[in-house]
């Protein structure tokens, strides 16, 4: 399990899990401790990604939030500032 804290009130709680054919990564948006959002990536062989869980945190962003937030958190995601 990994946190990744956006700000104050935004923080990302990812998962792995084996699967039978593979792994997944699980994502879940928190705002003042509740979850608000979930996203989750499947993969059946290695896959390619930057850091860690980086799929889905994009994901999780680009389904829940806009505009200057939304470029301000894939920003942070992009250069690993978490």
């Amino acid at each position: 399990m990994r946190i990744f804290n956006l700000n104050k009130e935004y923080n990302i709680v990812c998962n792995s899990e084996g699967t039978r054919y593979g792994f997944r990564h699980l994502a879940t948006l928190h705002r003042n401790g509740f979850s608000i959002a979930k996203a989750k990536r499947c993969y059946y062989n290695r896959t390619w990604e930057y850091f860690e869980f980086e799929s889905v945190l994009i994901d999780i962003i680009n389904y829940n939030f806009e505009g200057k937030q939304k470029a301000q958190f894939l920003s942070a995601i992009k250069k690993g500032g978490f």
